[in-house]
């Protein structure tokens, strides 16, 4: 890992303004989708190699009429490449972005949760020690691991 540690805090004020924004850019983009996986598989997709496919047949398709069927808009075809070049623009972006928040999202997470297990384990060691109130704090945190203190024999739990 190459990120540990991560110290940082983020303004609930921050992240109102930051979801304000996006919901800012979904009203400017009220035509986009979501597809189901399904879908997506059934797509032939146009990746940067068919961008010049798509364009030849384009600038063909406005030399010779003759050849294009009556039921593809040339007008539309166009309109479909450039839309799809403005989001491909978005998406290279976006991506990054996402990218990032998502795997400082999991650092942190993974932080988080591996304090809280060595917390858990300290709880657990304290009941082998006699601690007190130990058993307690064990027990209710055991449960995320399906788990319940041993407790140390002869006492009473607190």
């Amino acid at each position: 890992m190459s990120y540990q540690n991560i110290s940082a805090e983020i303004s609930s004020e921050t992240i109102e303004f930051l979801i304000q924004k996006v919901k800012e850019m979904e009203e400017k983009l009220p035509f986009v989708i979501n597809l189901t996986p399904e879908e997506i598989r059934s797509l032939p997709k146009m990746g940067d190699k068919s961008i010049p496919f798509v364009e030849k047949a384009m600038e063909y398709a406005a030399r010779f009429p003759q050849f294009l069927p009556a039921y593809v808009d040339l007008a539309e075809l166009k309109k479909d490449l450039e839309l799809a070049r403005k989001l491909k623009m978005l998406l290279n972006v976006l991506e990054p972005l996402t990218e990032k928040v998502k795997d400082t999202w999991l650092e942190a997470g993974a932080e988080a949760y591996s304090a809280a297990r060595v917390f858990y384990k300290s709880t657990r060691n304290a009941i082998k020690s006699g601690v007190p109130g130990a058993d307690t704090v064990a027990d209710e945190l055991g449960e995320r691991f399906g788990r319940k203190s041993q407790g140390i024999p002869g006492e009473e739990k607190t």
